[in-house]
Formats: C-alpha cells, structure tokens, sequence
C-alpha cells in the first residue's frame, strides 16, 4: 500500500521549481511525483496560492471552469495502439527504414512528397482512420464537451480519434491536419477523406478523376502551411480559464508555444509522461500542476477525483455499441 501511496502523488509546481531535487521521471514505468509544499515556502512563510490538483478538480466539478483548452499530443494516442513518432526503438520514425527514405522526416515533407508519394500512403494505410478506436482520454474531453466546458481542443495528431470519440469537428482544431479531408495537388479539388479509402488500402495512391494528379489527405507537411484554424487559438487562449496539457513532448513549433499563450492567471495542468515545455525549463507559475506517470492512468485518476467514472464508462460502452452496429 505504501509503494502504491507514492506512485500516486502528484507534483505542484511552484515558480522557479523546475523538478524536485533535480529527479527526472523514469521513460519505462510510472512515476507519481510527490508534492513538497513546504520547498515552495518564502521566507519560511508557505505560498497559500500555490495551486494543487484538488483545488483543480473542485472547480472543474463545480462547473467554475466553463471555458477549459486542452492541448494534446501523441501521447494520448498510442494506448490506442498508434505508435508516437520518437520514442526510441518503438517509435514511426525508428520504424520507416521499410520505405528507404534519404531520412525519416522525409515522408512527411511536402517537396519528397511530391517526389515519390508511396511512402506517406504506406504509412497512411496503418494510420487511417477506422483502424484505431479512442481511449479513456478521448472520452473524458468529450465528457468536457458534454458537460459544456470545453472551449476547444487543440490537438497534434493526424489520427481523427478525437472525431471518433464525437469530440464536434468545430471544437477541433487539428494543427497537423486530419484524414477527414483531401485536396488534388494540381487542380485542387477538394474531397471527404472516405472516399479516399479504398485506393489506401488496396496500397495504391489515390489520383484525381478529373486531372489525374495525386490526391493528398490534409494532413500538414513540412513546408507547408498551417490550417487557417489553428489561429483560432489568437481568440481561444484569452478566454481560457484553464489549460489541461496532455501526452505530448511540446517540442514542435509552433504548438509548443501555445503553452505559454494563456493568461498568467489561468491554471496549467500537465497530464504527461514527463515535464516539458515551460514545466521543464521555464519558469513555472504558481497555478501550475504536473501530474506525473501514465497518461492514461492520469486521466482516470482525475476522472476518479471528479466522480466521473460512471458517466465515463456509460459513455465509452455507448460508443463502442455505435461502433459494433456500424460494422455489422
């Protein structure tokens, strides 16, 4: 019991505390870190402001947070069997040595794409949409959804489990583009992502009818330009009265810096494998909280804290039905 106590702490940040002690989680088993209030004390006095996780869950149960940003990465993603595209030894990238590429980015660079596209649609038969269900953490954004405090999601996946969960498309903003829909590359036609489908699974890249050019799920390139939605977040982030940061490195720019886009008053909570961002090298706020270890077992700790286990489940058990009657 007391080993299990441990791992299922969490960590309050407070400013100018990037880890405690100078320990780093562990890449291969949870890790809870544990919470010393009393190193966040000045002048011997303690910061009676420094946010915690229950001051969190109380608001987002009382309904205070009306107005709640989630920003999530590949992380939540790969319980659902998609593999991230970093991790070593498992991750797309350590994995592409099958489409002899001159390096791994280059399935996803616009110029290579339009050099020799059969690597990206090989990748894109196992990332299609349909070939993955959402998990846990889907659903308890779309209970955000169903309980009217989602403001918006902003997401790095190109996997449209969001979309599955029944996240709404307008409470979506896929900084990376989605399957959901293509574009031909020479005369531009635009068309819905399913009627792709049945070229990417027979393996063969799909061409337009109508000028024979290749036609290329909107899913961002490097090189390529942003979704005209992403600057939704100019409008989203200062209205945001609480930014729950989920499964992701924040390594890639522009949405790393999204972090940082909302007020100094508004609440960070990090759900993740690992501090990063401005929870790692910056300069923490005092409403900032990490809550350490598996995503997954993170996001059902808080779902635990907010007794939303029932409506939780009630809500993936519908879902999955939709999807069992839809197959048959």
């Amino acid at each position: 019991m007391e080993r299990r106590d441990q791992q299922q702490r969490t960590l309050f940040l407070a400013p100018r505390q990037r880890d405690v002690h100078g320990l780093r989680p562990s890449q291969d088993r949870t890790v809870w870190w544990p919470g010393f209030r009393g190193l966040f004390c000045r002048g011997g006095v303690e910061d009676s402001k420094q946010q915690t996780l229950e001051d969190l869950t109380k608001n987002i149960r009382g309904g205070q947070y009306k107005r709640i940003i989630v920003m999530a990465g590949a992380g939540i993603s790969t319980p659902s069997g998609i593999p991230d595209f970093r991790s070593p030894g498992s991750g797309l990238y350590d994995n592409l040595q099958q489409y002899n590429l001159p390096y791994a980015e280059a399935i996803f660079e616009i110029n290579y794409f339009h050099h020799n596209p059969n690597p990206f649609f090989a990748l894109a038969k196992e990332l299609y949409p349909g070939n993955y269900q959402p998990n846990l953490t889907h659903y308890f954004i779309r209970l955000l959804h169903d309980k009217g405090q989602l403001l918006r999601m902003y997401t790095q996946n190109i996997d449209g489990l969001e979309r599955l969960a029944g996240i709404p498309p307008e409470k979506l903003v896929e900084a990376h583009g989605s399957f959901a829909t293509a574009t031909c590359t020479v005369c531009l036609r635009v068309y819905k992502g399913e009627e792709l489908r049945p070229d990417i699974m027979k393996g063969t890249v799909p061409k337009c009818p109508t000028c024979k050019g290749v036609v290329k799920p909107d899913i961002v390139f490097f090189g390529e330009e942003l979704p005209p939605h992403y600057f939704s977040y100019l409008k989203d982030f200062p209205l945001a009265d609480l930014l729950i940061i989920m499964g992701t490195s924040l390594e890639v720019e522009p949405f790393a810096s999204l972090a940082g886009a909302v007020r100094d008053s508004v609440p960070r909570l990090l759900i993740n494998r690992d501090l990063v961002g401005p929870f790692a090298w910056g300069t923490p706020r005092h409403n900032d909280v990490a809550q350490l270890g598996d995503v997954v077992g993170g996001v059902q700790m808080l779902a635990d804290v907010l007794g939303w286990n029932h409506q939780l489940e009630a809500l993936m058990a519908a879902n999955a039905k939709k999807a069992t009657e839809k197959e048959e």
